[in-house]
């Protein structure tokens, strides 16, 4: 089963050497919404999991130039996610108050709290060509930290073509109802294009970790991007559900104990009597 590309620690990337068109032969588009619908379902209950058993949080990263596919991918993976347990984030330009501090301040008062999952839409990670070079190693030791704190951390980069941004820039112009989204600031940062690519691929490089992952993800067909992000985010958390379903067996014992325990004394007001158990 093809997985988004996960960027080896310690390997250098070069963006241009992936191909943001790619779809592997076994899958086409009916194919892949019938899929997207069962990972869907299946996150949903792993998400009712992570957060009974109060053990792990995830942390989900997305980055990507302008119209990658942050928010679809976020509708669309997402969408039997409980939102009770879930938290979006976006980061703008840092307010006057964030700029008095550290850069990563503003990031850790957000992570997820155990039991949740919380999305990144843009993240510490924006700030890739002015003051990058200087952050590298905070940002690992900063993931680490997480990490060593029981939160998985998985984070995606939606990777577009130079020409694919310009199809969608000019369909949002065209769409008065998606006019909106637009901003003279995406025409005129893609002058800059190559530099975001170089700077993009620093990151990659120097912060993909065992401990947080970076992946690759071909963007520039919508359905596919989003299947790669719902088989890599599934396949991860698949192999906590059994740990995550034993904690929850061993609270739910714990708790019969103590209910069986007032039922012996006689302080149940429903019934004084032992629980039979099949």
């Amino acid at each position: 089963m093809q997985l988004a590309w996960r960027v080896d620690e310690g390997s250098k990337v070069k963006l241009k050497d992936y191909d943001p068109d790619f779809v592997d032969k076994y899958t086409d588009r009916a194919l892949a919404s019938a899929e997207i619908e069962k990972l869907s379902e299946e996150l949903g209950e792993l998400q009712q999991l992570l957060a009974a058993a109060q053990h792990h949080s995830l942390l989900i990263v997305l980055q990507g130039m302008d119209t990658s596919g942050k928010d679809g991918t976020i509708r669309h993976v997402m969408a039997q996610v409980n939102p009770l347990g879930c938290e979006v984030r976006s980061f703008k330009g840092p307010t006057s108050r964030e700029q008095g501090r550290d850069f990563l301040w503003r990031i850790h008062r957000v992570v997820p709290g155990r039991g949740m999952i919380s999305i990144f839409n843009r993240s510490h990670y924006e700030d890739v060509l002015v003051v990058w070079r200087r952050r590298y190693a905070a940002i690992n030791d900063f993931e680490r930290l997480l990490s060593q704190n029981d939160t998985i951390i998985l984070k995606f980069y939606l990777h577009i073509s130079y020409e694919e941004q310009e199809k969608r820039l000019l369909a949002r112009q065209v769409d008065r109802t998606k006019a909106w989204k637009l901003s003279s600031a995406d025409w005129a940062e893609r002058k800059y294009w190559n530099d975001y690519q170089q700077a993009y691929g620093d990151a990659l490089s120097k912060c993909s970790t065992d401990e947080a992952p970076w992946y690759i993800v071909p963007a520039n067909r919508k359905w596919y991007r989003s299947l790669l992000v719902a088989r890599t985010l599934v396949s991860t958390l698949r192999p906590y559900k059994k740990e995550w379903q034993a904690k929850l067996v061993k609270r739910g014992e714990q708790e019969l104990a103590r209910i069986e325990k007032l039922q012996q004394v006689g302080d149940n007001p429903v019934e004084a009597k032992p629980l039979l158990r099949g």
